[in-house]
């Protein structure tokens, strides 16, 4: 999906935690909400908690490719914000993509 944008305002991602439906596994918490505009946005989410700096980058990766391979299924007009948890960068992609894989069909955004 060519038209998929980084959510980087903090007014973003507070709008996603305060009512943005939320889904939790032990890998990764998603939460969704519809925007007004036809494009996919999303956000990643990896605190101090995480572990350091290397930890941290991990597991943004992971996420970020575990959501280009569900990207092409995903509907237009929706926002994202995928947080890590402790156990993210311990795990390899494909435990990541099933993960949100269930949050997003639970949520009903794949095609």
């Amino acid at each position: 999906m060519a038209d998929m944008i980084s959510l980087k305002e903090n007014r973003d991602f507070r709008r996603l935690y305060g009512k943005g439906k939320s889904f939790v596994s032990p890998v990764v918490v998603t939460y969704i909400m519809k925007n007004r505009c036809r494009q996919v946005r999303y956000g990643i989410t990896t605190s101090k908690k995480i572990g350091k700096a290397v930890q941290r980058n991990r597991s943004r990766r992971v996420i970020r490719e575990a959501f280009r391979q569900l990207s092409p299924q995903v509907k237009p007009g929706y926002d994202f914000v995928f947080v890590a948890r402790g156990k993210t960068p311990y795990v390899k992609c494909g435990e990541v993509k099933d993960a949100l894989e269930a949050h997003l069909k639970k949520a009903g955004v794949l095609l």
